[in-house]
């Protein structure tokens, strides 16, 4: 059965419906991906939003947006290929460029107040993490899911969930190291960019998690 938009529908299910909702929720600091299983009223109420309005600008958004695909409609295949082949390989190309720009803005900005001390050693460590989990994941867990065997992964699936949380929680410390991805004024061009690639990198970490955890795991571990 449909979801229906509503505020006591959780935040997932909303995403994984309607595509338009994940962009409303992360614009409004809304965890649809690792606490997605939250109703939408009792998030938005924590961060002290109206959950009607928050509704009505995902019917906007939704009106206003071209069809666009809804993953957990497609074959199991093509969910795993998208992942592995946009968000793992995106992951493994950016992350190392994003630890340089960082030392590179610490190196030349140290005696600054404002620069974001060891946002490269951060970074570094988030790196490691995630090409172990995303290693784990391809050699590990898709074969199985692939393989139709999804419903003997519920052990291994319980783990990458556990590991997506971790993965949010570096992600607050990420935004606490630099104010926020808000470059102050001096902040020189590399500075600048570092904190939009920042930016871009947490929407499709969100993403990427979402359709881990609310659309494959879903439909895997029911296989």
């Amino acid at each position: 059965m449909p979801t229906s938009l509503n505020a006591t529908s959780s935040l997932a299910d909303l995403a994984v419906e309607f595509p338009a909702a994940s962009r409303v929720f992360r614009r409004h600091g809304l965890d649809y991906c690792c606490h997605g299983g939250r109703p939408v009223a009792a998030a938005c109420a924590e961060r002290g939003l109206d959950a009607e309005s928050v509704l009505a600008e995902i019917t906007v958004e939704e009106r206003n947006s071209a069809a666009a695909d809804r993953w957990s409609d497609r074959p199991l295949p093509d969910v795993v290929g998208r992942i592995v082949d946009w968000y793992h390989a995106r992951l493994r190309t950016e992350l190392p460029l994003l630890v340089e720009m960082a030392r590179k803005v610490e190196r030349r900005h140290a005696e600054k107040a404002t620069c974001p001390r060891g946002i490269g050693a951060h970074l570094a460590d988030l790196t490691r993490v995630l090409v172990e989990h995303l290693d784990k994941e391809e050699s590990t867990l898709f074969p199985v899911l692939l393989a139709g065997r999804g419903a003997t992964a519920g052990a291994t699936v319980h783990d990458l969930e556990r590991e997506h949380e971790d993965v949010a929680l570096a992600l607050e410390r990420t935004r606490r190291l630099t104010a926020d991805l808000t470059p102050p004024d001096e902040a020189c061009p590399t500075w600048r960019a570092l904190y939009l690639r920042l930016d871009e990198l947490e929407a499709e970490l969100m993403e990427h998690v979402h359709l881990e955890n609310n659309v494959l795991f879903r439909r895997a571990l029911c296989a």
